[in-house]
């Protein structure tokens, strides 16, 4: 059954990625009374590709970045502004102590009876700082299991946190049916070719499996001309298709029997499992531990290398237990992991 939330809701971002605008528009699609998203520009350094809405009610934020790195915060000018001209019943914020106006927009709601919910990650354990900063939320909404429970350690009431798991991607299609015997195994990445993601780490690990399987490298950055030419010397067949999106990135997806994802973070963890395909990737924000489970694939340390050969040779070994992991993916985010879920999830929360 479609739930709806009845008021009218305002929702709060540092950016908008092009990412996230099916989610927000299936949320403001799902909210009675509309919704306005108040979000402004990354910094040029991040190459985060912006998206337009076309449901949500996008008003930008202007953000100002301060310092960097460990030290960088960011302050919305016209937050308070943005909260008397959408006037919202409800509003949900990026539950990050880093956002300057947060909590003059969480005094202004309160001062009119509202509530407030964050929505996060979830917060290092034993942190002061973390600790008042959440208690202001009226309740929360985690992006995994993982990050309710730090939320809880932290003292919010845990019949005020919510569970929306973190999502990009829609119900998908049942894929093809993959054959059950193979000469030489796919092997796929699909990110951006950054020091972080440990791609070199994904050649070295090719060049040592007993039947060298092919590798898909998709994605361009900062470290593609250096992995290309440590390619040419320890993986050569290796093949850099560059940049792709959306429906461009299907027929890889389709070619693939591993998606392998060695390094942090990563959106395209999902996207892989919509197309049936087993998944490797590394232990991160939690997001991970509810995609990645034993039926379906494989976490590991993102700096152990030892443990990325010796599971790729594990995945590798056995092709009917591949298809039948991929298998499990595909049900996972058809089922419970996808933005329809994650919509249903807020409204619960909202609603509560």
């Amino acid at each position: 059954m479609t739930i709806f939330h009845p008021h009218r809701l305002g929702l709060q971002q540092r950016v908008l990625p092009a990412y996230r605008v099916p989610f927000f528009d299936l949320l403001a699609g799902k909210c009675n009374g509309g919704m306005s998203l108040f979000a402004g520009q990354a910094r040029p350094v991040e190459m985060i590709a912006g998206g337009t809405t076309k449901v949500a009610r996008h008003v930008e934020a202007q953000n100002v970045h301060l310092f960097g790195g460990a030290f960088y915060f960011c302050y919305q000018k016209n937050f308070i502004r943005w909260l008397e001209e959408w006037n919202p019943d409800t509003l949900i914020m990026e539950a990050n102590p880093r956002y300057l106006a947060s909590p003059s927009a969480v005094s202004w709601m309160h001062k009119r009876g509202r509530c407030v919910l964050g929505w996060g990650l979830g917060a290092p354990k034993q942190s002061r700082l973390w600790k008042r900063f959440i208690h202001q939320f009226d309740g929360m909404i985690a992006y995994s299991q993982r990050g309710a429970e730090e939320y809880a350690a932290l003292g919010f009431p845990r019949e005020k946190i919510f569970v929306a798991h973190n999502s990009v991607s829609a119900k998908p299609e049942k894929p093809d049916d993959r054959p059950l015997t193979i000469d030489h195994a796919t092997i796929l990445f699909v990110g951006r070719l950054q020091a972080r993601k440990r791609v070199a780490s994904l050649l070295r690990a090719c060049a040592e499996m007993e039947n060298k399987p092919r590798l898909l490298i998709v994605g361009d950055g900062p470290e593609r001309e250096a992995l290309q030419t440590l390619a040419k010397d320890i993986y050569p067949s290796s093949e850099f298709i560059g940049a792709k999106h959306g429906s461009e990135l299907k027929p890889y997806f389709q070619q693939a029997d591993l998606f392998v994802l060695p390094g942090t973070g990563g959106l395209a963890v999902q996207e892989a499992m919509s197309y049936g395909l087993p998944v490797i990737v590394a232990k991160g924000d939690g997001t991970q531990d509810d995609l990645v489970r034993k039926g379906n694939g494989w976490q590991i340390e993102p700096e152990n290398y030892e443990a990325l050969v010796n599971t790729m040779k594990n995945a590798l070994s056995d092709t009917a237990r591949l298809r039948e992991m991929g298998k499990e993916s595909y049900r996972i985010v058809s089922e419970e992991i996808n933005i329809e879920t994650m919509a249903d999830a807020f409204i619960k929360a909202l609603n509560a």
